[in-house]
């Protein structure tokens, strides 16, 4: 068992910090007051390459290996979890699932674009009456000549109003998930519209939007993979995108760690720093061994996947655990601090509000202990 990483792999963690420090950090806040991270920063991330890392060099990528791509979404998560969805979901769940499944002609069109940021994409899946219950989506793609009309709608999709290509499943055949089909969706197709959400509780610089799509009209080329092969491509990609969350929760606990440490150094009460304090530090060793433990989950689901193994159950183990004490640093970090946890001139009330989502999608943590235990009984527990 070697857990070193090599000189790639740090020296691109160690470029990522320094380009989120400058130019992300000092904006966060101001981002997050208003609703909106400065569009500026996608092109930024394409120039460095955050935007095309597991996207192949042919393809305008730079071939990163999934282990270089979990660190970097920790990166990102330390920084801004809004900026993190942005490269998670065009890079990890789009570009990925084009990658894996698109003809020729669809990666030429798109990876290149998406990997230098001129384009986005956004992960259609989530409506409003199916979002655990993804094999049941309503979306319907009928068949009309040699392409399909699309008709429905989508729910609390990350890039939906920045997007330029939505990856977007809807039943083209019967119920259940062998009637489910993908598209890749110019969004400036005739009928295709984005309305933004706003007043979420947290990840509130990061575009997330309802998506409405009426009499959309699709060639049979824009089709991703063959006809009921959706549900099979969203769970692939969702599969990968857990290893991302997780990894971006990492960064969440390691923030939380940092900026705690460093505010109990400085605070004083009863004449000495809170450092000193051994409740303090016990809150402290809590969020150590928490980060610790959440990243080398993490590590070790992407070096299943690299290694050509089943790794479904231990990104699912992952994106549980990691998310769950992302929640709990979060909150630890806010009592250390006090009151002054509370506004956000600090950082570790952002860090609690943006980690608060990531119990919720790309699967919740009931779903995750569902797949957990089906996989140590062999009993499905869904129905």
């Amino acid at each position: 068992m070697d857990l070193a990483l090599n000189e790639d792999q740090r020296s691109f963690a160690q470029l990522t910090r320094e380009f989120l420090e400058r130019e992300v950090v000092p904006h966060r806040a101001e981002w997050d007051r208003r609703e909106q991270v400065d569009r500026a920063l996608v092109g930024k991330m394409g120039e460095l390459g955050l935007l095309g890392l597991t996207i192949p060099e042919e393809y305008g990528g730079i071939g990163g290996d999934l282990l270089t791509y979990a660190l970097t979404m920790e990166e990102l998560g330390r920084a801004d979890s809004a900026a993190r969805g942005i490269v998670s979901v065009s890079n990890g769940l789009v570009g990925t699932s084009i990658v894996n499944y698109g003809s020729e002609e669809q990666k030429q069109q798109w990876l290149p674009r998406i990997a230098s940021g001129q384009s986005l994409g956004c992960f259609g899946l989530t409506e409003p009456d199916t979002g655990s219950d993804a094999a049941n989506l309503r979306m319907r793609a009928v068949r009309d000549g040699d392409g399909y009309v699309l008709d429905g709608q989508k729910i609390f999709i990350t890039n939906g109003t920045w997007a330029d290509v939505a990856l977007v499943f809807a039943r083209t055949g019967g119920e259940g998930p062998k009637g489910v089909s993908a598209f890749l969706v110019p969004t400036d197709t005739p009928g295709f519209e984005a309305r933004e959400i706003k007043g979420k509780l947290g990840l509130r610089g990061q575009a997330t939007a309802e998506l409405f799509l009426s009499g959309v009209r699709l060639p049979s080329s824009a089709r991703l993979g063959d006809e009921g092969e959706g549900f099979k491509i969203a769970m692939s990609s969702l599969d990968k995108g857990r290893i991302s969350v997780a990894a971006g929760c990492v960064g969440i606990v390691q923030g939380c760690l940092e900026a705690t440490v460093a505010y109990a150094k400085e605070r004083r009460q009863f004449g000495r720093p809170i450092a000193s304090f051994q409740m303090v530090q016990d809150l402290i060793a809590d969020m150590s061994v928490d980060a610790d433990a959440a990243r080398l989950l993490v590590w070790r689901a992407a070096d299943l996947y690299v290694r050509g193994e089943a790794y479904g159950v231990a990104a699912s183990k992952a994106k549980y655990f990691a998310s769950e004490a992302a929640v709990r640093a979060a909150n630890n970090a806010i009592q250390v601090y006090g009151g002054y946890g509370y506004v956000d001139e600090y950082p570790v009330q952002k860090y609690m509000r943006d980690a608060r989502v990531m119990t919720l999608y790309e699967g919740t943590s009931q779903i995750q202990k569902l797949l957990i235990g089906r996989a140590e009984t062999g009993v499905s527990a869904f129905l």
